[in-house]
C-alpha cells in the first residue's frame, strides 16, 4: 500500500503542480489531499483535482487569517462547491489567535458558518488551530455530534489537548513538526499516546520542511512524506510498514474513499 498526504498545498505558487504530484508518485505518494484557505482557490482547486483525479481530492473553506474577507455569497459557494466530485472535507477552517489576521469574533462566526455547512452536507471537517484551543473547542462541541468525522490537521499541541480532541473521536494530523527536536518537543512526547486508529500522516508542504531530511530543500513536499513516517513510527514504536497502511487507511475513512 502507498503513503498518502493528507495535507498540501498545491495552489501555492511557489508550485509546479505536475512536477510535484510526479515527484510525490515517484517516492510512493500516490494519493494527495489538496487544502484550500480562501474562495480565490475552489476553482484552481477543482480544475487540479480534473488533472489528476487518480492522485488528488481536496477540501472547500475558508482559513481564519481570511475570514474577514467571507461574505454570505462566499458561504453559498461554498455550498455548491462542497457538492463536487473530489471534495473530501469542509476548510480548512478553525481560529488562530496568534496573529489575528482576522479579527477574533469574525473568526469564530466563520468557522461555526463553516461547521454547520459541514453538519448540512455531512462531510467531515479540515481544522486549523493555534493559540486558540480553548474557544476551538468550544465551538466545535456545538456541532462535532452531528459531523461525520474531523481531523486536527498539523497538529502540534500537547498531550492534554490530544486527549481533548481524541475525546470528539478526531483524527490527528502529524507533520514534520515531530522532526523538530527543539519546537516540538511536545508533540513528540504526545505522539505516543495516538491510537494507531487516529493516527493520519501529512506534509503541509510547502511548509514545515522536516528537519531532520538532508539534504535540506526550500520548500518541503509530499515526496517527503516517508521521512516524516519512519521518524513517526520510532516515537510510536510501530514499524514504518504499519504505521503506512494504518495512516492510509485512516485518511480514506476520514474522507470516505475506497482504500
Amino acid at each position: 500500500m502507498p503513503w498518502f498526504d493528507a495535507g498540501v498545498n498545491l495552489l501555492d505558487r511557489r508550485f509546479d503542480a505536475h512536477e510535484v504530484v510526479t515527484r510525490a508518485v515517484d517516492a510512493g505518494v500516490e494519493k494527495l489531499c489538496v487544502i484550500t484557505t480562501h474562495p480565490n482557490e475552489w476553482a484552481a482547486a477543482e480544475q487540479l483535482y480534473s488533472a489528476f483525479p487518480q492522485h488528488i481530492c481536496y477540501t472547500i473553506g475558508v482559513h481564519p487569517h481570511n475570514a474577514k474577507v467571507v461574505r454570505e455569497e462566499d458561504l453559498r459557494q461554498l455550498k455548491i462547491h462542497a457538492a463536487k466530485p473530489g471534495v473530501v472535507a469542509i476548510g480548512e477552517c478553525g481560529l488562530d489567535f496568534n496573529r489575528d489576521f482576522s479579527p477574533r469574533p469574525t473568526q469564530i462566526a466563520v468557522f461555526e458558518a463553516q461547521l454547520a455547512i459541514a453538519k448540512a452536507m455531512q462531510l467531515p471537517v479540515y481544522l486549523h488551530e493555534r493559540d486558540a484551543f480553548e474557544a476551538q473547542c468550544h465551538s466545535l462541541n456545538k456541532f462535532i455530534s452531528h459531523i461525520p468525522s474531523g481531523i486536527a490537521h498539523c497538529f502540534t499541541g500537547d498531550s492534554e489537548q490530544l486527549i481533548e480532541y481524541l475525546a470528539m473521536d478526531l483524527y490527528i494530523g502529524i507533520t514534520g513538526w515531530a522532526c523538530d527536536e527543539k519546537r516540538g518537543e511536545a508533540l513528540r512526547q504526545a505522539i505516543p499516546h495516538i491510537p494507531l486508529e487516529n493516527i493520519i500522516l501529512e506534509t503541509d508542504a510547502p511548509y514545515l520542511f522536516p528537519k531532520t531530511l538532508r539534504p535540506r530543500k526550500k520548500n518541503n513536499e509530499p515526496a517527503f512524506l516517508p521521512h516524516i513516517g519512519e521518524k513517526v513510527s520510532e516515537l510510536m514504536q510501530v514499524s514504518p510498514d504499519k504505521l503506512r497502511i494504518c495512516s492510509y487507511a485512516n485518511t480514506c475513512r476520514l474522507f470516505s474513499l475506497m482504500s
